[in-house]
């Protein structure tokens, strides 16, 4: 099996509710809060270190069967500057990714370097419903 690492497109940052341990690297995040500020469209995105994917996203991956993560609510809201750059933009709803998977081995992992591997099946999938603003490198096993 092939597996890449991939950049999701950074559509906000960190809310103010979010819970976290700030006391270890990457920090461990017991609440997420995730603050829109502006979305283009991908099915996955990112602020450090959380995943969100689609609500369609998450379907997708269930009826494929995976490994290397769970999902969990997440409390998603907007930014003033979201308002003022994409009046009218709708956004779908999102649900926390939570990977614990090993790079390399499941579908879902983080490599030793903190980065997001993902299997090639979950690339292809991901590609189909849409994520033109990340990055995807090809994933050797070796930290970069």
């Amino acid at each position: 099996m092939q597996y890449f690492y991939i950049r999701p497109d950074v559509a906000g940052g960190l809310g103010r509710n979010t819970v976290l341990d700030p006391s270890v690297h990457p920090p461990i995040v017991t609440k997420l809060h995730y603050v829109v500020e502006g979305w283009t469209g991908d099915v996955l995105v990112t602020t450090f270190p959380c995943y969100l994917v689609t609500e369609e996203t998450q379907r997708a991956l269930q009826q494929i069967g995976f490994s290397g993560a769970t999902f969990a609510e997440a409390e998603v809201t907007t930014s003033e500057e979201f308002h003022e750059y994409q009046p009218g933009q709708e956004l779908p709803s999102f649900v926390w990714l939570k990977v614990n998977g090993k790079a390399g081995r499941d579908d879902f992992g983080i490599a030793a370097n903190y980065r997001l591997v993902i299997s090639k099946r979950v690339l292809n999938l991901l590609e189909s419903l849409g994520i033109p603003f990340a990055v995807v490198e090809p994933y050797d096993g070796q930290q970069q």
